[in-house]
């Protein structure tokens, strides 16, 4: 079943059903809260659909688990960056442009 929502996510995100997306990959990520690639497109979906409080709660989640992963701290900063909170997001968008992330 979890392949299916993947595939299913994945198949919204390319065409740019981020709505869509989200919905898939939320219910993905319940069911699987270790897969990072789900929690990180879910995180892109929540983002390009402008719900930017639950696209922070999941790089959030992903900074936590993955310190090291730079596109994880670029959606965080960004998500809130859009959220107006410029001074939160400095540090966030330092450590993804260290880690090479754009």
């Amino acid at each position: 079943m979890e392949a299916t929502l993947w595939d299913r996510g994945t198949f919204h995100a390319e065409l740019g059903q981020w709505i869509d997306a989200a919905r898939v990959l939320a219910e993905l990520v319940e069911a699987e809260p270790d897969a990072s690639a789900a929690r990180l497109l879910l995180a892109r979906a929540y983002y390009h659909s402008a719900q930017l409080s639950r696209a922070e709660e999941q790089a959030r989640r992903l900074v936590a688990d993955r310190p090291d992963d730079g596109y994880a701290h670029l959606l965080l900063g960004r998500s809130l960056q859009r959220q107006g909170r410029h001074d939160e997001a400095t540090g966030s968008m330092r450590i993804a442009s260290a880690l090479g992330a754009r």
